[in-house]
């Protein structure tokens, strides 16, 4: 279904709102009719990453590591002085473990220690229980994250979990699908412009280029290597679930998806021989067949993920002052919701896949055990061509 059918039929798409759209929005039932699993780290990632923020934000105040963080600052000012943030696209991690780029903690083994830890402490957070209320309050509850910009997030979350649990739900067949996508992007999209991200793609700039870009991967590479493995695992669970309706030979391989992300998440003790995410997982890479179909829903949810990846980038620089990291992100908000600041399609997709599919996690289906990168299309065995072929 085209585009232009979907506008034709845009009073059906209203009437089904209306009708059955509260149903699509019970938290978390379709998602645990298609797999309990999901439902239960989709909570879990939200509170993981609101975790992540405050354990980032407590080692920057504590006295204790105040030398090192100001070490690192030094270095993160000299690598900014030599060039954009993130010139370098896409760092490949040391297999065998979830290593550090060469470039991250700047060979500090204070905050090699940090980070380690974190990692493992934030991986017990991921295989826990979590409940619909503390996963919808968990920005709520990060203390250096301004009101503000906790509310877009939060929308932003209940957005992708409608989103979810619409392709998640057996009783549905496609062409219901897409009307009701084409509903939930009308209901997020419907009331104040300052709490919702703009459907139109963002350009890659504002959540690469910007002063404090980059900091997570470089002073956390493994917290950044494990919120990129969960961001990997929404978009790539979706691809499966919505290729298995459209294509019956791809049907059941969720349970593949999850096992895959399960060998990225790794031990307790934060060892994989997986390597995690060391670019950001996007749409058009890791899910192509939501790109196709819902070319708007996908790029909702790469601006909202853009905008989680600048965000932690501002809390995770060392020693901001609290004014000017609320100040950093409130205007950062700003640029996410801003209609008028926008990037082509092309542009978007080039940006998105530019990154790689290996760096960005793997396909959400099939294997890719290297890095794809100047392979011709035969030794990538013609990897996501057929998904790949863009909105109508």
């Amino acid at each position: 279904m085209t585009r232009k059918q979907l506008n034709i039929l845009r009073p059906a798409v209203n009437l089904f709102v209306s009708l059955s759209i509260l149903s699509l929005l019970i938290p978390a039932a379709a998602l645990g009719q298609a797999s309990p699993e999901l439902a239960r780290l989709y909570n879990a990632f939200t509170v993981t990453h609101a975790a992540a923020l405050n354990a980032i934000a407590e080692v920057d105040r504590d006295p204790r590591f105040a030398q090192a963080q100001a070490e690192v600052r030094l270095q993160l000012k000299q690598m900014q002085d030599q060039g954009p943030s993130h010139q370098n696209h896409g760092q490949m991690m040391s297999h065998g473990m979830t290593a550090a780029p060469e470039t991250s903690h700047a060979h500090n083994s204070d905050m090699d220690e940090l980070d380690l830890g974190m990692r493992v402490e934030l991986a017990r957070v991921v295989r826990g229980d979590h409940s619909d209320a503390e996963a919808a309050e968990a920005y709520s509850n990060v203390a250096d994250l301004p009101r503000h910009a906790a509310m877009v997030l939060a929308r932003g979350r209940q957005f992708e979990e409608q989103l979810w649990q619409l392709w998640a739900d057996p009783d549905l067949d496609i062409d219901a699908k897409l009307l009701a996508t084409q509903a939930v992007i009308e209901t997020y999209l419907t009331g104040d412009d300052m709490y919702t991200v703009s459907a139109r793609p963002k350009p890659a700039s504002l959540y690469l280029d910007h002063a404090y870009a980059g900091s997570l991967k470089r002073v956390y590479p493994r917290v950044s290597g494990l919120l990129w493995s969960n961001q990997w695992l929404h978009l790539a669970s979706l691809e499966a679930m919505i290729r298995g309706q459209v294509d019956p030979q791809f049907e059941g391989q969720v349970g593949e998806t999850l096992a895959r992300y399960n060998n990225k998440l790794g031990s307790g003790s934060g060892m994989s021989m997986f390597p995690a995410p060391v670019e950001m997982p996007t749409v058009p890479t890791i899910a192509p067949t939501l790109y196709t179909l819902a070319p708007e829903a996908a790029i909702i949810v790469d601006n909202l993920n853009m905008l989680d990846a600048a965000i932690t980038d501002i809390i995770a620089y060392p020693g901001l002052d609290a004014q000017t990291r609320e100040q950093a992100i409130l205007a950062k908000v700003a640029q996410f919701t801003d209609r008028d600041i926008a990037t082509d399609d092309m542009s978007y997709l080039l940006s998105a896949l530019r990154g790689g599919i290996y760096n960005q996690g793997g396909p959400a289906i099939g294997e890719l055990m290297g890095s794809e990168r100047n392979r011709s299309r035969d030794a990538m065995g013609m990897q996501h061509h057929m998904s790949m072929s863009g909105p109508n």
